[in-house]
């Protein structure tokens, strides 16, 4: 758990505020991807993210990367994953599913087709399998298609991180916590400088800087599927 294929997905534009702020918490080496950054960092790291990133929309583990042709090739990589060392029968799992010009006419079927594998992978280790839920899994699994290679990553977060966990109610279209971090971060402001927000409306952007001034840590009123996880202690 010392060697671990992190990446941080965020909103596009926001990549280099990410590696800076993974940087000053890892204090590890960051790519910067299209829509993320990537990082080789341990099983701690990846807690820590989850609890200090403001602006990463998850934590995903990188458990397979490998070229394909077809859905049987989606069940293979997936059969190959030790997913039994993450999580076990008793535990809801979810597919989610992203594609770059992939070739395959269904992203249903290709969810379905990873989903297949790792009941049976389940099954053939225990006789039993966990069940799927769509809406509230302890287990969330992203796969990525691009035109010739599948990614399959484990989801650390959960909910994704703009959910801090304090706001009891939003508005109409609410400012995600996520994004105010990144104008505050684009705008170079700093906690002993005065902040001023001329359209507040639910106030966000002005609680995401009071936490940042205080030093209160995004994620301490929340939970994470992390916490679900047998790693986790």
């Amino acid at each position: 758990m010392n060697h671990l294929q992190l990446f941080l997905p965020c909103a596009g534009g926001v990549e280099e505020l990410l590696a800076h702020e993974v940087h000053r918490i890892c204090k590890v080496p960051v790519s910067v991807m299209r829509g993320g950054v990537m990082l080789e960092g341990s099983w701690r790291d990846a807690m820590l993210l989850n609890l200090h990133s403001r602006l990463a929309m998850r934590v995903m583990i990188e458990l397979a990367h490998q070229p394909y042709r077809s859905e049987r090739d989606l069940y293979s990589a997936a059969s190959e994953v030790a997913w039994e060392l993450w999580f076990t029968p008793k535990n809801t799992f979810k597919i989610e599913m992203t594609s770059q010009h992939s070739p395959l006419k269904s992203l249903n079927f290709a969810a379905l087709t990873i989903k297949d594998a790792i009941a049976a992978r389940f099954r053939n280790k225990f006789g039993a399998r966990p069940d799927v839920d769509t809406h509230w899994p302890h287990v969330r699994v992203h796969a990525h298609l691009t035109t010739d290679a599948v990614t399959l990553y484990i989801d650390t977060s959960g909910e994704p991180l703009f959910k801090r966990g304090w706001r009891q109610d939003t508005g109409e279209a609410p400012l995600k916590d996520t994004l105010a971090a990144a104008m505050i971060a684009a705008s170079g402001w700093q906690p002993e400088q005065p902040l001023y927000d001329p359209c507040c409306g639910s106030g966000t952007i002005a609680i995401e800087a009071a936490q940042i001034a205080l030093n209160i840590a995004p994620g301490l009123q929340r939970q994470f599927a992390f916490e679900r996880y047998l790693p986790f202690q």
